[in-house]
């Protein structure tokens, strides 16, 4: 188990996301500038912010239910 909550800290590169006891649980690359990530096949910065927000988010979303 991952305890709850997750958090996103910025790396370079992109954003990790970690649970409560800081464990590292995704790790989602991206390029500033939408021409350098499609070159790279990663998402752009703005993504994988939104992208890491949303799966920080799924201990919440699950516990809804």
């Amino acid at each position: 188990r991952f305890p709850a909550p997750w958090q996103v800290e910025q790396i370079p590169g992109g954003y990790k996301v970690l649970d409560a006891n800081g464990q590292s649980l995704a790790y989602i690359y991206a390029r500033d500038r939408k021409a350098d990530a499609d070159i790279a096949h990663v998402l752009t910065t703005d993504e994988a912010r939104r992208t890491a927000v949303n799966v920080a988010r799924l201990p919440e979303l699950l516990s809804s239910k």
